[in-house]
């Protein structure tokens, strides 16, 4: 969406309103095609497995009484993780997509959906075509409907009619986009085992960034953060989830995206200024190091031998 419908990050096109749903299209039909290649060559000598690693917030109705909030909700998670796992665990887009983009589509005079068709072949292709299911989670946000008014040029963010809100008692500790709101993850992490079988998950990506240096390398708000959103893991562990495995993201601060190295994610700080690119360990490595050393939150009574 931000490289083909924005602009945002590369390639930087700005194809709005069709842009995001054909390179997605794309990229789901071309991840079938992968993990049909190492099914048919390679899977029986080497028996591995071939994922897809999927990046999405939680969207919570405001008011969890209201049917259009709830609507809202389900949309938002829908047209984010729905829009690309549907197709790979239950063998199309989600309906509300489909019903959603196609409207709209009407609407504009088009004669077909913005949001392109499987063929039928290309379903029974694409469905079942993941071993594992990779989650990128960060945050999350309050949902409620909200009705755009007809717009002649549609785009993504329009299509799903919705508003997207934060609560202010949330903590923000890094960018503005980011919350710490861990109880959204265990409610993500549920609805993947409801809708798409419980399928084995890996936590491929969770954590915050900083924006402001901190020279003491004193970063509380990471390890509360890891905290709260590795407990709400173990919560959905004992839910009945699948999850077999979790990577903090990142090892090391990096360049992020369209952010360059403003952005920090890392346990180690890296001094960029510097040739050599000296790591420091911020105080989360240590915290991190005691969670992997138990594979468990510590108890704080332990004597350390």
């Amino acid at each position: 969406e931000k490289g083909y419908e924005t602009g945002e990050h590369a390639p930087g096109l700005k194809l709005g309103g069709c842009g995001a749903y054909r390179a997605a299209h794309h990229i789901i039909k071309t991840h079938a095609k992968v993990w049909h290649s190492y099914n048919n060559t390679w899977r029986r000598e080497q028996r591995g497995m071939v994922g897809i690693s999927l990046t999405s917030g939680w969207g919570e109705p405001v008011d969890p009484h209201s049917q259009t909030d709830r609507d809202a909700a389900e949309r938002y998670i829908q047209f984010h993780l729905g829009w690309f796992a549907n197709p790979i665990y239950r063998g199309d887009y989600p309906e509300v997509m489909k019903n959603y983009v196609g409207r709209k589509s009407a609407q504009q005079g088009l004669g077909k959906s913005r949001l392109p068709t499987f063929s039928v072949q290309e379903k029974t292709y694409i469905k079942g075509t993941s071993d594992f299911l990779g989650i990128g989670h960060f945050t999350t946000r309050y949902v409620l409907q909200k009705s755009f008014p007809f717009l002649q040029v549609s785009s993504y963010h329009t299509d799903h009619d919705l508003a997207e809100l934060v609560d202010p008692n949330w903590p923000a500790p890094g960018p503005k986009w980011l919350y710490s709101v861990p109880w959204g993850f265990r409610r993500l992490l549920n609805f993947i085992k409801t809708q798409y079988g419980n399928p084995l998950i890996y936590v491929t990506e969770n954590g915050v960034s900083e924006t402001v240096q901190c020279p003491q390398l004193c970063d509380e708000w990471r390890i509360q953060y890891l905290k709260g959103y590795i407990n709400e893991i173990l919560k959905a562990l004992n839910d009945g989830v699948n999850v077999r495995g979790y990577t903090a993201w990142s090892l090391l601060d990096k360049f992020e995206w369209n952010k360059g190295f403003s952005e920090r994610f890392g346990l180690y700080h890296i001094d960029f200024k510097n040739k050599n690119k000296p790591r420091y360990p911020k105080a989360s490595v240590d915290y991190y190091k005691k969670i992997i050393s138990a594979n468990g939150f510590p108890n704080p009574r332990e004597v350390m031998s």
